[in-house]
């Protein structure tokens, strides 16, 4: 398996904060050693997509920031970076309608 990401979320994860950022490349490595194995707290599926959109929590979710990815074929896409749902609601669903016209453009 591999981590793909779309070049806006990639952009968006550049302008996180450093010690986010690398929290997130942390939680990114998880995924490739574990792949679909991996699991809560870890990941978790985000509520209401319709397209199969999981949520990559880094520090065991306790992180303000979270990638949104989808496997596509053998590939998990990370389409946006999102702040957590509780802190910023309408933060989140304004990246999840990114994370989901993103994949849209790539399948």
């Amino acid at each position: 398996m591999n981590v793909r990401w779309h070049p806006a979320a990639r952009q968006e994860l550049r302008a996180l904060p450093a010690t986010e950022r690398a929290a997130l490349l942390h939680a990114e490595e998880k995924l490739l050693a574990l792949g679909e194995r991996l699991g809560f707290p870890h990941t978790s599926a985000v509520k209401g997509s319709k397209t199969g959109l999981r949520e990559l929590r880094p520090r065991r979710g306790n992180s303000p920031w979270r990638a949104l990815y989808r496997r596509i074929s053998d590939i998990f896409v990370a389409a946006a970076i999102a702040p957590e749902a509780q802190r910023d609601p309408s933060g989140f669903k304004a990246a999840v309608l990114d994370a989901e016209e993103r994949l849209e453009e790539i399948t």
